[in-house]
């Protein structure tokens, strides 16, 4: 089996190059995305490959980015749209609201919008303004469309390919933050062997508090978990992975075996998705619970200058924080 110590940034790339080799109807799109390989470099020599009909660099107009590719999928194409950062995502709203998630629906079923809209979010990298934002709830709260969020190589790799061999529109988020960390990824895998796309997936076992996140939070809380187990609690830590589908499936089991759990996301707590997270534990574990749901999240501020990020950003102590206020019902 070949497996690799690759960065997600290039893990991405791999599986980009891979899905563009498997199927000439993939069309990859977006602004820099060409030429310059994208601001980071995840669709590097891409262009030069697999020339500039199917590497294409747009104008800087995500709405027509999106519309475009609508009407490509609807003629048999794969486009797979960069949103170049998070917070340019929001000209193009109407576009994935009014048309990308509702298309299959309002055909009856007959049509099908096989797209995969890729956008770098969250914090982390200092970033100026309109380029550290955290939208995830804006999409998984719209119905029709799929949204996934990988947080490391290995996921990154296959993660991307199953999107875009999806009949589905599906959002998918890449945690900036997470572009130059290493994993091991293995390459030879049969697509459909690897991992299923819209199932969550226990990332660090534990017996005393089930901690939930997903995309850049996971690395930060799998690290509160290490920093745990030297004062002798043993936290399992649950990648979601998919957001909309959500799948609670290991979060149930894991919850009625602790009887604790924390959710931990960067984007605001007013109505983010830890709020629904944190409904549907309650409901469904009642009476495992020995205190209640906690969430660890951003603030309900717009996204802060880069010199106060830090404050901004959940980090291991807040997580930490919160497994101790678990343990004190």
């Amino acid at each position: 089996m070949a497996t690799e110590t690759l960065t997600l940034g290039k893990a991405l790339n791999t599986g980009l190059r891979r899905a563009l080799e498997d199927d000439p109807k993939v069309i990859i799109m977006g602004e820099d995305v060409g030429k310059l390989g994208g601001v980071f470099r995840v669709t590097d020599g891409l262009q030069k490959d697999f020339g500039d009909q199917r590497v294409i660099d747009t104008p800087l107009a995500e709405s027509g980015i999106i519309g475009t590719a609508v009407g490509l999928a609807i003629r048999g194409f794969r486009p797979v749209c960069e949103i170049q950062f998070d917070g340019f995502v929001y000209p193009a709203y109407d576009q994935i609201v009014s048309q990308v998630a509702k298309m299959h629906y309002r055909s009856q079923g007959k049509l099908r919008i096989p797209m995969v809209i890729r956008i770098p979010y969250g914090g982390g990298i200092g970033a100026v303004e309109h380029h550290s934002e955290s939208p995830e709830a804006y999409f998984a709260h719209t119905a029709g469309l799929k949204v996934v969020t990988c947080a490391n190589p290995q996921d990154g790799y296959w993660m991307i390919q199953q999107a875009i061999a999806s009949d589905d529109p599906i959002v998918f988020l890449e945690p900036k933050r997470r572009y130059w960390e290493k994993g091991p990824v293995e390459l030879d895998v049969p697509l459909s062997a690897a991992y299923p796309l819209h199932s969550a997936r226990v990332t660090r076992p534990g017996t005393d508090v089930t901690v939930l996140a997903y995309g850049p939070m996971v690395r930060t809380c799998v690290e509160a978990a290490t920093a745990a187990a030297e004062d002798g609690r043993e936290l399992e830590v649950v990648d979601l992975r998919t957001l909309s589908p959500l799948d609670l499936t290991a979060a149930y089991e894991s919850v009625r075996r602790t009887g604790r759990c924390v959710v931990v996301h960067e984007a605001p707590g007013n109505l983010g998705l830890g709020s629904e997270i944190a409904a549907r534990i309650t409901e469904e574990c009642f009476y495992s619970l020995e205190s209640p749901v906690l969430r660890v999240t951003g603030f309900d501020t717009p996204y802060p200058a880069s010199r106060v990020e830090e404050e901004y950003l959940p980090d291991l102590d807040r997580v930490l924080d919160a497994v101790d206020r678990a343990f004190g019902w």
